[in-house]
């Protein structure tokens, strides 16, 4: 799980960096700036939890265990809930799409707690 949440972790860093130059030069002419800011943030969010991920591999080799995949997993979920809803919305301007990102939130929050409870469950790997 350690090589799959690292690599999740690397290609989310990635495609967040991607979609936030795709916000600077493209959309910046096209989107209100309020628009615009609600899109910048779903970029934000995804690149702190892409290095979640990567928090999440190091803890898959030091403190195997369910809590730590299941938190790997909240995260990816957590980004794109939360930020997949934001950029849509950014993007088309639907607001209800607004309704899908507390879900992402709380994702991540779950993901969170449950790194923090399997760290501190956890026994070392070594």
């Amino acid at each position: 799980m350690d090589r799959l949440f690292f690599t999740l972790g690397c290609a989310s860093a990635g495609i967040a960096v991607a979609l936030g130059a795709f916000g600077a030069h493209a959309l910046k002419a096209r989107l209100a700036p309020d628009m615009l800011a609600v899109y910048e943030v779903g970029v934000r969010y995804q690149l702190v939890h892409a290095l979640a991920l990567l928090a999440v591999a190091w803890a898959a080799t030091r403190w195997p265990g369910s809590l730590v995949n299941a938190s790997g997993w909240l995260f990816v979920a957590g980004t794109l809930l939360f930020s997949g809803s934001l950029y849509a919305l950014g993007i088309s301007g639907v607001r209800v799409l607004g309704a899908i990102t507390p879900i992402g939130g709380v994702a991540w929050l779950a993901g969170w707690a449950c790194l923090a409870w399997g760290a501190w469950r956890g026994t070392s790997a070594q």
